[in-house]
Order: C-alpha cells, then structure tokens, then sequence
C-alpha cells in the first residue's frame, strides 16, 4: 500500500492519509465513543420560538468539574502561574475563573463533542478487510483539525486517569512491567501520542 501503519501521512491536494486494521479501529472508536460520553449530551435543541439572541448568551456552568478528566478538558482560564504567585489573589482568580466559564464552558463542550463525533463517523465510514488488511482513512476539510482535537482530548483523559501531569514522566511509562494493570492504557496513550505527533506533521 505505500503507506506507513498506524502513522498520518500528507496527502498530495492536502489533508492527511491514514492505513488502519480492524483492531486500531475498532479502539480509536471506542475511545471517542467513551470521550463522547465523558463530555456528556448536547444542550438540548432550542426551541423555535425561543430569542435567538437569548440563546447566543445562554450561560453555563460555573463550577471547575470535580471529575479529574473533565477538569483536564475544561481547565479553569485563570491562575497563578510562575512570577505571578505574589500577585495572584486566590479568591479573585477563582471569580474571573468562574465567570469566564459560565460565558465559554458550553461552547467548548459542544466544540469538543463535534470533534469526538467526527472521529465515531470517519471510522464508521472505514470498511477493513481480513486481520492481514488495512482500511485507509482519507482526511479532508476540517477532518484533520477534528481529528488533532479529539487525539489531544483522549490524551488529556488518558493521562488524567493515568495520574500523568509531566511531559518527562513518558519514558517511564515505556518500562513499565507487562503485568502491571496501566499498561493497556498507558500503550494507549503512547500510541495516540504517535497518532497526534505524525497528524500534527503533516498540517
């Protein structure tokens, strides 16, 4: 097939080409099928008589989620980062924070949810052959960039489960023992960390 398994290659009019077997596909479905439920239902669809304008501001939460995955994908806008702990007053930096997400939260969410559901019906579309073949998935028009988006929220949960907050932990997630229970998680991570350096390459 030309191709390099399980590695997003450029497309000559642009986008990004992918070859898959029956088994990465049937994982990356079933991760962004569990992302989708992790991000939880759209709002609910808005009533035809209802002010439009009304529903352009239609105010979301304003609590940080208290799942830790959640508040991985949903991070609060605002905190003190490094040089600013003198400055930072706690109280009014959760404040700005909240706000920030009663204004922002859905939006994201629904963008997020999009991503996720983009991925569920690219995969759909793949038809694999026997164990031995690959289906090639084809990314064009905003495919790619909903693609990135969801590889980087699966991460983000994966590594929020994984209990994982530092880049330089990666190496070693590679020696960790095959009967340690994290392994099919952590192979997961590093694999869609593949997945996302190779998509990120080839835009």
């Amino acid at each position: 097939m030309g191709r390099t398994a399980g590695m997003f290659e450029a497309r000559k009019d642009g986008g990004a080409v992918i070859a898959l077997d029956g088994i990465e596909i049937s994982i990356l479905r079933s991760l962004a099928v569990q992302l989708l439920e992790l991000i939880g239902p759209g709002a609910p669809e808005p009533d035809a008589d209802a002010d439009p304008l009304a529903a352009l501001f239609a105010e979301g939460p304003t609590e940080r989620p208290s799942d830790p995955a959640l508040a991985r994908l949903f991070p609060d806008a605002y905190g003190g980062g490094p040089g600013h702990e003198e400055e930072a007053d706690p109280a009014e930096l959760a404040a700005r924070s909240a706000e920030f997400r009663r204004f922002t939260e859905n939006d994201l969410r629904a963008r997020k949810r999009r991503d996720a559901l983009a991925v569920v019906r690219s995969l759909d579309d793949l038809t694999p052959g026997d164990d031995e073949e690959s289906a090639v998935l084809e990314l064009t028009g905003e495919l790619p960039l909903q693609w990135l988006g969801a590889l980087n929220d699966l991460r983000l949960t994966i590594a929020a489960r994984l209990d994982i907050t530092e880049d330089d932990e990666g190496a070693a997630l590679y020696r960790l023992p095959d009967d340690d229970p994290r392994k099919p998680m952590v192979m997961a991570y590093l694999w869609l960390g593949g997945l996302q350096e190779t998509l990120i390459e080839t835009l």
